[in-house]
């Protein structure tokens, strides 16, 4: 199964600079409990994001580079070639912008943390329609933090 796990704030904004626009720690665990022994299929500038790579996943990264290598990543050239490597199994697509519109049409599902803000960013995803809301659990804002809401989508 193909699950998009994102956190996208009101207007569309997935990123800014290469980072999130905002900390949300129980969204940061959110995703590790997700994701956690899962392939994550994410593209070059999410890989370069991380400090390191996240431990207990494998990353595969989808690039056009074919130059492109990096320790703890398997690299890949196109979508099938990335789910060939992931295996039979649970896949975490994992962004940016890019990866998830290629995968759009394979997911089956999205792990989706709402940030109930209007974020400054470089890096959008449009909302996503037609999909059947299965869970939501809200939280208020606190510490300075915007309210956001967990969210499970699936296919109708």
């Amino acid at each position: 199964m193909i699950t998009f796990h994102l956190a996208r704030a009101d207007n569309g904004v997935i990123g800014r600079d290469g980072k999130l626009p905002w900390h949300l720690p129980a969204d940061l665990k959110r995703f590790k409990a997700q994701t956690m022994g899962k392939p994550m299929v994410m593209g070059r500038k999410t890989f370069e994001s991380f400090p390191s790579p996240l431990p207990g996943r494998r990353h595969i990264v989808l690039t056009r580079d074919a130059r492109w290598t990096a320790e703890g990543a398997e690299v890949a050239h196109s979508p099938e070639a990335a789910l060939a490597l992931a295996g039979e199994g649970d896949v975490a697509v994992i962004g940016g912008s890019e990866i998830f519109a290629l995968f759009l049409d394979r997911a089956e599902a999205i792990e989706l943390t709402e940030v109930h803000a209007d974020a400054e960013g470089d890096a959008t995803v449009p909302a996503f329609a037609g999909w059947r809301e299965t869970a939501r659990e809200d939280h208020p804002a606190e510490a300075g933090r915007p309210a956001y809401s967990f969210v499970t989508l699936e296919r109708p």
